[in-house]
């Protein structure tokens, strides 16, 4: 049976005010999982007006009192980790295993903001005039506009709005078109079933073609103060203009064209174990996702073999079924887009190690380039997809070098036996996020989370959320009458 949902306002399920749908695909049957609500820029006003209405009894609520909500939620979240493996399985075409990371992994983002609240930062100022005192404290902004992706729907649902909301604020959420249940509606029963109050998240779903009429809405309502974006480059430009042109601020998570780094001294067991993770865990659709896997040359013959051994073997289609670890891309389309890529490749000159060909609906398999040269289109896009290319270095100047040779700067992967060799290297990498004898997909959410470059800025995570999401006051006391001079 085909499901349906309303827009979230006001905590009501509401109907959009056209009475438009929008449906939403299973991406490896093709098959309508369920419809949602269309919004158009009435609702966006609708949504708008009751994340302001509930804004100052939110913002004044005891800390205490909002704190449990939060680690309710993070209790009630983990309990429904297998509603989420149905949902991300039906919806995004999520395995299991990456479902169930979603739903742990969000569970300690609840956390972690829950432990934020209850620890304001703040400082005591020196004050020129005497006898007073003076404040930087930190206080919420009012509403935030939130978007939130597909891939790692129900992480990045709940990162959306949980920093946002730990600092006081209250949010208007507008979900992918790809996972409207996973990174909205799902995420905002869970916290409306832990007491959120009424209007203090609000969930606006659209058709594709509305999307931006929709998000243009949102972010120009002059009650909306602060934006928060986590998506793709290319339309996080777009939403980023739109906040500079209204005078908000963002906080913009975009892609990567991520390296993992194999030095000379790695453990090659581990590089294969770890690239292999790094580079097609979620069929390779994560911003930190590595797509390019730079080995040292005296370890690339060895490296080469396991590596395409390994990737070779990995089960590769139907993401219901439990061994599987590479599922189908988000459709059809994006599956023919990773084709093309690799087609563009080898037709100008690459090899492929293992994988190749052309997908199975929105199924392409896991896929290794080797002998990509900068005019290959996949040299510079990113894949977002279950494809990487391994490419070889001399020494540490020239692994910087390759590494740092893109637009993105997200985060990246030194694989290492020696701890100062790797922080060595690691100071030379220009992206906010390193790891060292690790690959490049990691989150934790007491991190500073985010990139440099074209993979945005500001940051996700710990006090680094909160200073995102809210505003810095000056205040200042004085305890005795000042001396005018007029």
């Amino acid at each position: 049976m085909t499901l349906h949902r309303d827009l979230l306002i006001d905590g009501k399920d509401t109907p959009a005010v056209s009475g438009r749908t929008a449906e939403d695909l299973n991406p490896y049957t093709g098959e309508v999982f369920a419809t949602v609500a269309a919004a158009g820029a009435e609702d966006v006003a609708r949504a708008v007006a009751a994340a302001d209405d509930a804004f100052p009894a939110w913002a004044e609520l005891s800390p205490f009192e909002r704190r449990a909500i939060f680690l309710t939620a993070a209790d009630l979240l983990e309990s429904r980790a297998e509603r989420a493996v149905e949902i991300m399985t039906q919806e995004t075409g999520g395995t299991a295993l990456w479902a169930r990371f979603n739903a742990g992994q969000a569970a300690h983002i609840l956390r972690e903001a829950a432990a934020a609240i209850t620890a304001p930062r703040g400082e005591v100022l020196s004050a020129q005039e005497a006898g007073a005192l003076g404040l930087a404290v930190r206080e919420p902004a009012g509403v935030v506009a939130a978007f939130a992706p597909w891939n790692a729907p129900v992480i990045l649902g709940v990162r959306s709005v949980a920093a946002p909301l730990a600092a006081g604020n209250t949010v208007v959420l507008k979900p992918s078109e790809d996972a409207p249940f996973a990174c909205g509606l799902f995420v905002a029963d869970v916290l409306r079933d832990a007491g959120l109050p009424d209007g203090v998240l609000n969930v606006v779903t659209n058709a594709r073609a509305d999307a931006a009429e929709v998000a243009e809405a949102l972010i120009a309502d002059p009650r909306v103060r602060i934006v928060s974006f986590t998506g793709s480059t290319g339309v996080g430009r777009t939403v980023g203009s739109l906040a500079a042109r209204h005078l908000k601020p963002a906080v913009l998570e975009l892609g990567g064209k991520n390296a993992i780094i194999v030095l000379d001294d790695a453990d090659v067991d581990h590089a294969v174990n770890a690239a292999t993770f790094g580079a097609f865990m979620n069929s390779g659709q994560i911003c930190m996702s590595g797509d390019r896997i730079l080995v040292h040359e005296s370890l690339a013959e060895e490296f080469s073999a396991k590596f395409s051994a390994r990737v070779a073997a990995l089960p590769c289609g139907d993401p219901a079924a439990p061994a599987t670890v590479v599922g189908p891309l988000i459709g059809a389309d994006a599956a023919r887009r990773v084709a093309a890529l690799v087609k563009d490749a080898v037709d100008k000159g690459a090899t492929v190690l293992t994988g190749g060909g052309e997908p199975d609906g929105a199924v392409h398999p896991a896929t290794v380039l080797t002998g990509v040269t900068p005019d290959m289109d996949i040299h510079h896009a990113e894949a977002f997809g279950p494809v990487c290319v391994v490419d070889t270095f001399a020494d540490d100047d020239r692994a910087v070098t390759l590494a740092n040779a893109t637009e993105h700067g997200l985060s990246c992967g030194i694989i290492t036996e020696n701890g100062t060799h790797g922080l060595k290297v690691a100071r030379r990498i220009r992206t906010g996020i390193v790891h060292i004898n690790d690959q490049s997909v990691a989150d934790e959410p007491q991190a500073p989370f985010g990139g440099i470059k074209h993979s945005g800025y500001g940051r996700f995570g710990g006090r680094w959320g909160i200073e995102a999401f809210s505003d810095t006051r000056w205040i200042t006391l004085a305890t005795q009458h000042a001396p005018y001079p007029f």
